[in-house]
């Protein structure tokens, strides 16, 4: 029985991999995750419980930070950590997502001590030193799963061969496209949402605009306290320029907004169906918003070239006229769902790819392959 180990260090990571992990257990391998980051941390909501929860899955916990760690110091602490565990336990394979500094750290302990790594989503461009993260996961990684044939086209052209990719589609969209098994009633009353009609609005810093964070939270949620209509709020991650945005969200008016460091999976999936729009610059809005056919603005450049769908709008963050015509015309809108980054099958093509010997047979010793 092979082991996998699957490395989550945030609540969006995670809704990713759950499908995953929760699929490779009932197939038979032996699954568990690595916790870290954002999980372990208090003020974002301590999501670790929901890691714990995942059934017949073990969970092992790594602090690798404080708050107001710069990255590079998390980045040096997550190798440290990681590299003691994996001589410990010795998985078979590990699985890592996206562009997260942790994800970045484990692919490359991986890499230098010639364990086998699986990359969950690479290939994906957007506006930030994430792109440049989840370019390097892919280089490091020995396997890609991505979401979409123009993803798969960009690892190819990182130079990795074309057998090792593998198209399945967006991991967290195997969830969306089924009952959430929560009603909405649930989810109000689990989050005291008091709301009949809402948006849904997660806006996180840019890293590399931090000092202009600020800024930016205050022209969009001025221009959504203005528009007078009802917003659940998803806090902010811990990336540089978090504070600059708590600060803005932490004076806005209650009766309005209902800030929420965190939801469990299920309860946000039922939650984003029944919005009358998506704000910010969460992958959400790119994603999944269109999935379900919910109209979605993207704010700023956190997810710049990441998705086009008829649903999806944007606007510059300080652009208070796009953001307000938005809300204007947009608000409760309905659209046919977009799939172009895959129909809700990714768990069973994940287990289908594990399942062929010649997954686990191939070499470690990586070759970059020229394009023709």
């Amino acid at each position: 029985m092979q082991s996998l180990l699957f490395v989550t260090g945030t609540r969006a990571d995670f809704g990713k991999l759950e499908p995953l992990a929760t699929a490779a257990r009932k197939a038979g391998f032996k699954v568990s995750f690595f916790v870290t980051g954002m999980h372990l941390m208090a003020r974002y909501g301590l999501t670790k419980l929901e890691v714990q929860k995942t059934p017949g899955i073990v969970s092992y916990e790594f602090m690798n930070q404080r708050a107001g760690d710069p990255q590079d110091t998390i980045l040096a602490k997550t190798v440290l950590g990681f590299s003691d565990f994996v001589a410990e336990q010795k998985p078979d394979l590990v699985i890592v997502h996206g562009d997260r500094v942790e994800a970045l750290a484990c692919a490359l302990v991986c890499a230098t001590n010639y364990v086998r790594c699986a990359h969950i989503e690479g290939g994906e461009v957007s506006g930030t030193i994430d792109e440049i993260f989840r370019h390097c996961n892919s280089k490091l990684a020995n396997y890609h799963f991505v979401s979409s044939p123009a993803a798969a086209k960009r690892v190819q052209a990182l130079g990795e061969p074309s057998e090792s990719i593998h198209v399945i589609g967006s991991p967290e969209l195997d969830f969306h496209s089924q009952d959430s098994g929560v009603s909405l009633a649930e989810v109000k009353t689990r989050y005291d949402i008091a709301f009949e009609d809402y948006g849904i609005c997660v806006f996180h810093p840019v890293t590399s605009e931090a000092d202009q964070m600020e800024t930016q939270a205050r022209a969009l949620y001025g221009e959504l306290e203005a528009s007078k209509r009802n917003f659940v709020l998803i806090l902010p991650n811990n990336d540089p320029g978090s504070e600059a945005i708590f600060e803005v969200i932490n004076a806005l008016p209650q009766q309005q907004f209902r800030a929420i460091p965190s939801m469990r999976f299920a309860h946000f999936s039922e939650l984003m169906k029944n919005a009358s729009a998506m704000v910010g610059n969460s992958s959400a809005g790119v994603r999944e918003a269109p999935f379900l056919g919910v109209p979605s603005l993207d704010v700023g450049t956190r997810q710049t070239n990441r998705a086009q769908a008829p649903s999806i709008h944007s606007s510059p963050a300080q652009d208070t006229a796009k953001i307000r015509a938005f809300l204007e015309t947009e608000w409760g809108k309905r659209y046919p769902p977009h799939t172009a980054f895959g129909e809700g099958t990714a768990t069973e093509l994940f287990i289908k790819t594990l399942h062929e010997p010649s997954f686990w047979e191939g070499g470690l010793q990586k070759g970059f392959v020229d394009a023709i």
